[in-house]
């Protein structure tokens, strides 16, 4: 039985929401083991409040000879903090910085992807699916972060992902809900506009801005949500819009902008619209409804199955490219998604109606797979009544 374990967690935000299932099945197999995160700060404050590790080590964006010498500081710190070495390594991360971590740990036993050249940095080695031409092949990254979880030797973990919040992110949602001057009992709807991953995954402001403006129109509050680094996008959105019932947590008077906030509020949302990014799987994790927009990104990639979440997109010939920034210019993949359609969907998800799949090549709602929403949604009912 491992006694020492230690996680590389996934460097973006998303990824470590949709890791969650697997973190959960490693508590609840290693219950008496010590368990230790090693993970970036922006996913340890996303993560904050799980009950599933034991103490984590906040890796940082180094630079130079320090990035170099990361590996080895983490190692020495995870032997530190686990009083010895690890029993075993599970690498969530794909980098090769995580894989030479964890070697160099002297963990006995090292599960994670064959990827980027790490192979033998692994004593257990999980083959990536690739195609016939030997390019890696869209496989939903939540199933790839199971199999390592029961490769690990922890039971299937399932699909229901689960996110926590502190006492102070509650009373900083409260207090933001208030200065935002939305009435108890309103039904408040979260945008979300940015998207860490580059330009192409945008979807006009202007647009943004029709969408909540109609929205507040019909009796919605409509808070724009977004990091510090999206605020001035936030307060423009706001702009825009023009109305009172759309507001932004980056406006003055709000509690300090963090993740933890953006947490509880999202928590609170009778539905989000987003872009292709971290708030998205957040939605899911506290069971809320979400529509997102997908442009250059393949679904598959993502794809999580949860049972109220719509997946917006529009087929182009050049897509999806997975390139940050639209290397043909003309951002079509986003640009024709229209706010008719976006509000048509929205109206139907708040009237408890699931949207229909389009016909291909018709822009609309994709990748919806009822007989893989219950079976997911099987394993979830299956997990709570356990």
């Amino acid at each position: 039985m491992a006694e020492r374990i230690v996680a590389f967690l996934p460097g973006w935000i998303g990824d470590a929401v949709m890791a969650t299932p697997a973190l959960r099945s490693l508590r609840e197999r290693f219950a008496t083991a010590r368990i230790l995160w090693v993970a970036k700060s922006g996913v340890a404050a996303a993560l904050q409040g799980s009950p599933w590790n034991d103490g984590i080590i906040t890796s940082g964006p180094a630079r130079g000879l320090a990035r170099l010498a990361e590996p080895l500081a983490l190692a020495r710190m995870v032997r530190t903090q686990l009083g010895g070495a690890p029993d075993l390594a599970v690498l969530l991360s794909n980098s090769m910085r995580t894989g030479l971590a964890a070697w160099l740990s002297g963990a006995n036993r090292r599960v994670g992807q064959a990827l980027h050249s790490r192979r033998l940095l692994l004593s257990h080695p999980i083959e990536p699916k690739r195609d016939d031409s030997g390019k890696l092949f869209p496989t939903p990254i939540i199933e790839v972060y199971n199999q390592i979880a029961r490769e690990s030797g922890c039971a299937e973990p399932g699909l229901a992902m689960e996110l926590f919040t502190t006492r102070n992110d509650e009373s900083d949602a409260v207090s933001a809900l208030s200065v935002a001057g939305f009435r108890p009992g309103i039904r408040i709807v979260g945008l979300h506009a940015g998207a860490a991953f580059g330009a192409a995954k945008l979807w006009p402001i202007d647009r943004f801005a029709e969408v909540a403006r109609k929205l507040a129109s019909m009796g919605f509050g409509v808070i724009v949500l977004g990091g510090p680094l999206e605020a001035a996008q936030a307060r423009n959105l706001v702009t825009q819009a023009a109305h009172p019932m759309v507001r932004a947590l980056a406006e003055p008077g709000m509690p300090p902008l963090s993740l933890g906030l953006v947490k509880a509020v999202i928590r609170r949302l009778a539905l989000l619209l987003t872009t292709d990014s971290g708030p998205r799987h957040m939605a899911s994790a506290f069971n809320r409804p979400v529509v997102t927009l997908f442009g250059p990104t393949h679904i598959a990639w993502t794809e999580t199955w949860q049972e109220n979440a719509i997946h917006l997109a529009s087929p182009v010939s050049c897509g999806p490219c997975q390139m940050r920034i639209c290397p043909m210019g003309h951002h079509e993949c986003m640009n024709n998604i229209g706010t008719g359609l976006v509000l048509d969907v929205i109206r139907q998800v708040m009237e408890g109606i699931t949207p229909l799949p389009a016909r291909p090549g018709v822009t609309g709602v994709r990748a919806f797979d009822p007989p893989r929403i219950a079976l997911g949604m099987k394993a979830l009912a299956e997990r709570k009544s356990a």
